[in-house]
């Protein structure tokens, strides 16, 4: 079977399902592989519970619903690119090294409030969650809103040739997947692609003047630019309000409910891209300031006479530096930082994991606990920071004492599952 023929029957389908847990009446399952599955198994069951069709690329018992791939989900991701072709949906892609997911939800939340939008789901922003990103999407949708995901070069080149965006912005480059992008050089030129893929297509690129850069892109006629310079098109001021992130813009002040300065960027890009697209700029604020993080990132959680900074969902150099950065700021005492491991790191891992140590005595941080292999390897000695090999040895010896007032930031990779923390608060 083709991919045309194969889309006739996903548009009569009830959708793409990918999970025998979660399968959907009337669904298209398509048997993907991974290091440690095979759903190929699982064709015969994903039909029994209600699936039309399973997509399958291995030989399995005769059965006319099961439709016989090369490769299961390369056909996935080329009935997403036809599907893409063949709505004809305006599609905005953004990329970066942190606050990717943020980004995107303020994105939806501001464009949703004058058109019908479809965006990723939480983080399915790789080979996979992009295609089934654009598979979610129907004839009613006006817009699309595809986050990109990528941990080595040319990834991102290969999204776009998928989603095919019309517009794209990129958050920030720093130090996140070192290990697979080769240092921070190759991060910047892995991101990057997302806007190299625009200007050969002529398509619109949104860019942050305050960050060097992505000013460098300016020169590409075709761009939309935000920032404190009144050379932007969208001229912006970042502020705070009891450690909120905030933004004014054009005599509109807004605070939201993201906490860390790193987020008025993110607010302020928003507002840009709800500005080029015309939505009333008291529904711009409206949605801003409505917006309430979830998931543990970037999360304020008032308990017991503390305030916790739940932002566990992932991090990296340059995301933890930030979130220690805006502790260190805030008005509360004492300030109390819980950090996990960051991953992917590669062979930079030891020197990056000791070079955010080193910082801590310049900090006004007042007690650090760190959690992990990598931390508890650094040189680091100081009365004000206390080191655990793994969650279980810090657990073993939590204290209620220490942490039973103040302000505290828990921060780590989402291997380390430090959201664990909060059931000992």
């Amino acid at each position: 079977m083709n991919i045309p023929q194969l889309h006739k029957l996903f548009l009569k389908s009830s959708g793409i399902s990918t999970d025998t847990r979660k399968i959907k009446n009337g669904s298209i399952f398509f048997a993907l592989k991974g290091e440690n599955f095979n759903a190929n198994e699982f064709a015969a069951e994903a039909l029994q519970k209600g699936a039309a069709y399973a997509v399958i690329d291995e030989h399995l018992e005769e059965n006319n619903r099961f439709i016989k791939v090369e490769d299961s989900l390369k056909a996935l991701q080329e009935l997403a690119a036809f599907h893409r072709k063949y709505l004809k949906v305006p599609i905005l892609a953004l990329t970066g090294s942190n606050g990717k997911t943020t980004t995107k939800e303020l994105f939806n939340a501001v464009l949703s409030k004058k058109f019908k939008t479809v965006a990723t789901v939480g983080n399915l922003n790789n080979h996979i969650g992009v295609p089934l990103t654009l598979l979610s999407m129907n004839s009613e949708t006006e817009l699309g809103i595809v986050e990109m995901g990528a941990n080595h070069q040319k990834e991102i080149t290969f999204l776009c040739n998928i989603a095919l965006p019309d517009f794209g912005y990129i958050t920030n480059f720093g130090k996140a997947h070192l290990e697979g992008f080769g240092g921070v050089k190759g991060v910047i030129k892995g991101k990057k692609e997302l806007y190299q893929y625009l200007k050969k297509n002529e398509k619109m690129l949104f860019l942050n003047l305050d960050d060097p850069l992505q000013k460098e892109e300016q020169e590409y006629a075709q761009n939309f630019t935000f920032g404190s310079t009144p050379a932007a098109n969208v001229q912006v001021e970042y502020t705070s309000h009891d450690s909120f992130a905030g933004i004014k813009a054009e005599e509109n002040e807004i605070t939201g409910n993201l906490t860390g300065a790193y987020n008025s960027a993110n607010m302020a890009a928003a507002y840009a891209i709800g500005t080029y697209f015309k939505v009333p700029k008291e529904k711009i604020k409206e949605a801003l300031e409505e917006y309430i993080p979830q998931n543990n990132r970037s999360q304020i959680i008032l308990k017991n006479n503390r305030k916790i900074i739940m932002d566990a969902y992932n991090a990296n150099p340059s995301s933890m530096a930030a979130a220690l950065d805006n502790l260190s700021r805030m008005d509360m005492s004492p300030k109390i930082a819980i950090l996990g491991d960051m991953f992917e790191l590669g062979a930079m891992a030891a020197a990056e994991h000791e070079e955010l140590t080193e910082n801590y005595h310049k900090s006004h941080v007042d007690k650090v606990f760190l959690i992990g292999s990598n931390f508890a390897a650094t040189s680091v000695k100081s009365k004000k920071v206390r080191k655990f090999a793994t969650f279980e040895e810090f657990r073993a010896w939590y204290q209620p004492s220490e942490f039973n007032r103040g302000v505290i930031l828990i921060k780590g990779s989402r291997g380390m599952a430090l959201e664990r923390v909060l059931e000992l608060l």
